[in-house]
């Protein structure tokens, strides 16, 4: 690992734990925690009292990945925060606390943010 990728990765992970100092889910309004690599990015709704995941999803689901072909990364990411808002409804969650994992808020993770509220979740 290069000594620029060493300062990126430890970057994130302080941007990470500062973000995460001040959000925590609830079961009423849970934790959206965005994890973006680079190729996929994975969504999940998280209730942080009881310590368990209330619904997932990413570009790897069987049930849009066929959608995704031809598609840039930001189109992709788009199509998993229509889906993440679809699976919070389905499990009757109207809102969440965004948790961009340290990631900038900006590219794929603004396009899956925005989806996810035109969607119809609040946050």
């Amino acid at each position: 690992m290069t000594l620029m990728a060493q300062k990126r990765a430890k970057d994130l992970k302080r941007r990470h734990r500062r973000i995460r100092r001040r959000l925590s889910g609830t079961p009423e309004i849970p934790r959206l925690a965005v994890r973006r690599t680079s190729k996929h990015i994975y969504v999940q709704l998280v209730d942080d009292v009881a310590g368990r995941s209330l619904g997932f999803t990413s570009t790897l689901d069987p049930s849009i990945r066929e959608g995704l072909s031809g598609k840039s990364k930001t189109e992709r990411s788009k199509i998993v925060g229509q889906k993440i808002a679809e699976i919070a409804k389905g499990v009757g969650i109207e809102r969440v606390a965004f948790d961009r994992g340290g990631h900038i808020y900006h590219g794929r993770v603004l396009a899956l943010a925005e989806s996810a509220r035109e969607a119809g979740l609040k946050f």
